[in-house]
């Protein structure tokens, strides 16, 4: 039976916007995870009010609608505690029913769709703006990574030197025939261990411009997604129940199932209407703050960079405070660059 109406799904779409088309995808590896993600989090049954779970939802498996019943009542008189207690029971007990029939038509349409026999909504334009985002995160992830593996190899490189001209200092005072020699030497690699420190700081900076806009400004519109596709789900899931009992029998109970699941899946239209909407102000707002913040972090991490190799101290010191970092001062009680990571 559920082939027959999966079947006759897969004939029916009703587009809501300009952008909107059906779509079917391919059986792929990522079936099992979007199942999981159907199944992530139960209802909560700690409110009283009545919530709709489903995509994004924890539980274990679907919960048939018709297995559980009310509790039944008792001939013994009871007091307003009883009352009070069987009333949230009942709440509760609606919160679950309503979980289970929202998890079982959301998985429903998710097998519809991956297996091509349903459609799905789809906004093109907004769509590959996400997959640009996604895309994006995972190349700025590469490059936190790589320029937290510089921090470290700069700090080791600090420390080196420091112990070289520690070195270099120490014979100098031990070997009178060497005594300028060393001497230089040693005041080399001081000066190298100011001017890496310098370079670290800002290196430093840099990381953790990448690190907040990645973990948090990103991943923030991200989570926005998440929901904006878990209430797709859901409104593609009600609009093809609403579908399948507008192409049934006309009677007197029909039209009251009609009219319910009319006023559900307006509310899911709603819901996913408003979370598109918030999804694109997201990634518009963003976008801007990606431009803003790498213009001055890249400009940063250039400039302190090439001072550095060109052994332009006095343009390197320069570099930080144009961008306002300012490093610990020399025995400070501070943790050292790499441990802030």
């Amino acid at each position: 039976m559920t082939d027959g109406i999966l079947g006759k799904a897969a004939t029916m779409e009703i587009p809501i916007h300009g952008n909107g088309e059906a779509r079917q995808l391919p059986e792929d590896d990522g079936l099992e995870q979007d199942l999981q993600q159907v199944m992530v989090s139960g209802p909560n049954l700690n409110e009283t009010s009545i919530v709709s779970g489903g995509y994004g939802g924890s539980g274990d498996g679907l919960i048939p609608t018709g297995s559980g019943r009310h509790p039944s009542h008792s001939t013994t008189p009871t007091g307003p505690g009883d009352e009070v207690a069987r009333g949230i029971a009942g709440e509760k007990f609606d919160i679950v029913k309503k979980w289970g029939i929202n998890t079982y038509k959301c998985t429903k349409q998710l097998l519809s769709e991956r297996f091509g026999r349903g459609s799905r909504t789809v906004d093109l334009e907004l769509e590959l703006q996400i997959e640009l985002l996604r895309e994006t995160k995972r190349k700025y992830e590469s490059v936190l990574q790589l320029g937290r593996a510089l921090t470290a190899h700069l700090y080791s490189l600090l420390q080196t030197q420091h112990a070289l001209g520690d070195a270099f200092a120490d014979l100098s005072q031990k070997s009178p025939e060497l005594q300028e020699e060393f001497g230089y030497n040693a005041e080399t690699q001081k000066l190298l261990c100011k001017n890496g420190e310098t370079l670290l700081g800002a290196v430093n900076f840099f990381v953790s411009s990448i690190n907040t806009l990645v973990t948090k400004t990103m991943e923030d519109t991200l989570m926005t997604v998440k929901q904006y596709e878990a209430a797709r789900l859901e409104y593609d899931a009600y609009r093809t129940d609403l579908e399948e009992l507008s192409l049934g029998p006309r009677d007197a109970g029909t039209r009251g199932r009609l009219e319910s699941a009319q006023a559900t899946f307006q509310a899911h239209r709603d819901k996913y209407e408003k979370l598109r909407g918030d999804v694109a102000i997201k990634l518009k707002f963003l976008e801007e703050n990606k431009i803003k913040v790498m213009h001055k972090q890249l400009l940063l991490f250039h400039n302190a960079v090439s001072a550095y190799f060109a052994g332009n101290q006095k343009q390197l010191e320069q570099t930080l405070q144009q961008f306002n970092i300012k490093l610990r001062p020399p025995g400070a009680e501070k943790p050292s660059w790499l441990e802030e990571q």
